[in-house]
């Protein structure tokens, strides 16, 4: 193996890492709710399904692909 595929190989791991890592923080950082809680929190606030799709960004392609967002065309 070169230097070069090494190299190239230690760096993706390590984005691998930190990605797993950074999502393991978020879950830490992110405060339990109860289903009571969230019970009263959607009659105060409505559920966020009651919201117009044109209001919602899906970012579910952008943090699969680390942070990239894919250019698509329809």
């Amino acid at each position: 193996m070169e230097s070069q595929e090494l190299k190239a190989l230690i760096k993706e791991t390590m984005r691998e890492v930190l990605q797993e890592e950074r999502l393991h923080l978020c879950q830490i950082l992110v405060p339990y709710v109860s289903d009571e809680e969230q019970s009263e929190l959607e009659q105060d606030f409505g559920s966020p399904f009651d919201d117009a799709d044109e209001e919602v960004i899906d970012m579910t392609d952008w943090v699969k692909n680390g942070n990239q967002i894919s250019q698509k065309s329809d």
